[in-house]
């Protein structure tokens, strides 16, 4: 835990967080065939990135003082995430979003922690359908549907 990596980070986060909130307030706030407007996912999104950054500098004051030692910098796993996150976004559209989230998620788990690729699978699925259900279904929001040959 590096405090000063940390506030720089939450400051950071806190001002993209804002962002997002304000410019969604541009966005129209109706869609055709949509009960949920374009505005409402980016202002949630930004609400969540605001509450977690405050959260992170409250968090920051109890760190121990640094105990000199150098943390070391994984760029093997940030490279792998930054390489699945482009590859979801490229692919959104095409695959789907149920489908290409679920892939994003098992990636991301399995990089930031090897083992338990049962649990990972479990709680990716989950949230895919959870989200896609949740938002598509009750909400009746558009996403991204299943891909062509599946429907």
């Amino acid at each position: 835990m590096n405090k000063t990596a940390d506030r720089i980070a939450a400051v950071a986060f806190l001002a993209v967080g804002a962002l997002f909130m304000v410019e969604s307030l541009r966005i129209s706030k109706s869609a055709y065939g949509s009960a949920v407007g374009p505005n409402v996912f980016p202002f949630l999104l930004g609400l969540v990135l605001v509450l977690l950054s405050i959260k992170l500098l409250f968090e920051t004051r109890s760190y121990p003082d640094a105990a000199g030692g150098k943390l070391q910098r994984q760029y093997k796993k940030f490279l792998i995430i930054l390489a699945a996150a482009i590859v979801y976004a490229a692919l959104l559209e095409t695959v789907g979003y149920v489908i290409m989230t679920f892939l994003f998620l098992v990636v991301g788990f399995q990089t930031m922690e090897k083992g338990s690729l049962w649990k990972s699978i479990a709680i990716a699925a989950g949230f895919s359908l959870g989200v896609y259900g949740l938002y598509v279904k009750l909400l009746q929001g558009t996403l991204p549907s299943w891909p062509i040959w599946f429907q």
